[in-house]
């Protein structure tokens, strides 16, 4: 039987936001143990390699004892299934976000009908950072942004994400 204790968080995390790291915050407040999965997809050319992501998102939330991360492949539901939770926990940023979720929620219902999905809503300040919008701004402004990036990224994705486009 999965437990309702323990929730899984799925994304790519390339690279890890302050709203990744909001959202595992506020989840590791509600649930006994929280599962990060790192999703590897190998058709997807990602900025940061898993064991970068991996150790990145160990690094910023290192002072979480109830939090796990791990790196994955194939479906989030196999994955949560995997980690014993009955939970997958998912944030939800726009009303487009919200579409997104609602088809993935119903297909991952239909796949594992015993996994439940709650959504928690992005904290304002949040809600208009995206991976791909960082590495944009990263990308197109190199070194002029660093200490700009700090009102998107943890600091220590800051060098790191800085160095990929150098």
């Amino acid at each position: 039987m999965l437990d309702t204790d323990n929730a899984v968080y799925v994304g790519s995390f390339d690279p890890i936001t302050l709203g990744h790291e909001d959202l595992v915050r506020r989840g590791a407040r509600i649930f006994k143990h929280l599962s990060i999965g790192i999703g590897i997809n190998p058709d997807k050319e990602p900025l940061f390699s898993p064991e970068e992501r991996l150790n990145l998102m160990q690094e910023i939330l290192g002072d979480l004892d109830n939090v796990t991360v791990h790196c994955f492949t194939g479906l989030a539901v196999d994955f949560v299934r995997q980690q014993n939770a009955a939970v997958m926990l998912r944030g939800v940023r726009t009303l487009s976000d919200i579409e997104t979720e609602f088809t993935m929620t119903l297909a991952n219902r239909a796949l594992e009908p015993d996994i439940e999905t709650i959504f928690l809503m992005s904290n304002d300040q949040y809600s208009h950072i995206s991976s791909s919008l960082i590495k944009q701004i990263a990308q197109m402004g190199r070194e002029s942004v660093g200490d700009k990036l700090e009102q998107f990224v943890p600091r220590k994705v800051i060098a790191p994400l800085l160095a990929k486009y150098a």
